[in-house]
């Protein structure tokens, strides 16, 4: 498996974005990336003839037991132009998260009271951490003899 680490923020991007897309497959959402930059979420996704917007953010900083997560923006991969960026919930539906141990999380907005960012793997998101994907051809029995 691809280790989720401290590397091209980009490419840690882009490795959230497809855990997220391939957990949310196999939940049984249709899943679609917008076409050119959106900048308030990565993927749409649909289900019971609805669509949703999910924001998809990573994590390699780990404090104590806890993961910090930032879902403010900084000036991107350009150097930084003191522009703060924060995660509005009106602007996306749920926010997708994976860390560094391949945690996740899959949280509505309408639960976030966080702007800037937030601290995961204790008690206050808990309901919203979700196994991660299975690998490809096996089964949620053959996984865990995986495990």
């Amino acid at each position: 498996m691809i280790e989720l680490k401290q590397s091209n923020p980009r490419d840690q991007g882009s490795i959230g974005e497809a855990v997220a897309a391939s957990w949310l497959t196999q939940s049984g959402y249709s899943v679609w990336v917008p076409f050119g930059h959106s900048p308030d979420y990565d993927l749409v996704v649909g289900r019971d003839d609805c669509l949703y917007r999910v924001q998809v953010k990573t994590s390699t900083q780990r404090l104590k037991e806890r993961w910090s997560v930032a879902i403010c923006t900084r000036g991107g991969n350009q150097s930084w132009n003191k522009v703060i960026k924060r995660l509005e919930p009106n602007r996306y539906d749920y926010l997708f998260v994976v860390v560094a141990d391949w945690r996740c999380w899959f949280i509505p907005s309408s639960e976030m009271d966080a702007q800037s960012g937030i601290r995961l793997g204790g008690p206050k998101y808990a309901r919203f951490e979700v196994e991660p994907p299975r690998p490809l051809g096996t089964s949620a029995v053959e996984r865990l003899s995986l495990a």
